[in-house]
């Protein structure tokens, strides 16, 4: 594969990923993910469910470093399309460690095959802004994330966070 020049990121893919959760607490390294492209803009990677699930059992994700998103499309054990899953995030780099932790900063997005959308988890996000889990800026950040997210998907410009994946036959 060739490799992206000019990138912040270490471009021999030594990139450690961690999902850090506030609800419940914890941050655990992405060990088995796969990273498969990185550049300034976004980390592309595929993985196999942590935890087994009878829904779902491995998928692809988008990291996208500017927009605060991380794009997933999650697959059946079949290789069908369950959903896409969009998580609002926000990102640590830290250069000298080469890791990047991404924080799941609670609200969801569910998009079906079939176009329904489902805005999940914000009743997480509000129990964690009480818990004093996250900061007020988190929260703030979380929403603006998300309201910039539900005017893509509602603008009908989802497709360029898609296609990225799609491009890639992730």
């Amino acid at each position: 594969m060739e490799k992206n020049t000019g990138s912040t990121f270490d471009n021999s893919f030594n990139l450690k990923l961690y999902r850090k959760r506030f609800i419940p607490a914890g941050c655990i390294p992405l060990k088995d993910d796969v990273i498969v492209e990185q550049t300034d803009d976004y980390i592309l990677t595929t993985w196999h469910t942590i935890n087994p699930k009878t829904t779902f059992d491995h998928g692809s994700s988008c990291y996208l470093l500017k927009d605060g998103v991380k794009i997933s499309k999650f697959y059946k054990p079949d290789g069908d399309l369950l959903y896409w899953y969009c998580d609002i995030v926000e990102y640590e780099f830290n250069e000298t460690k080469d890791t990047l932790i991404v924080s799941d900063l609670l609200a969801d997005v569910i998009i079906y095959p079939d176009g329904r959308t489902k805005v999940v988890d914000l009743d997480e996000l509000a129990d964690a802004l009480d818990q004093q889990l996250i900061t007020q800026k988190q929260a703030t950040a979380s929403l603006r994330q998300l309201n910039n997210l539900l005017s893509l998907l509602y603008r009908d410009k989802f497709d360029r966070f898609q296609a990225i994946l799609n491009q890639k036959g992730l």
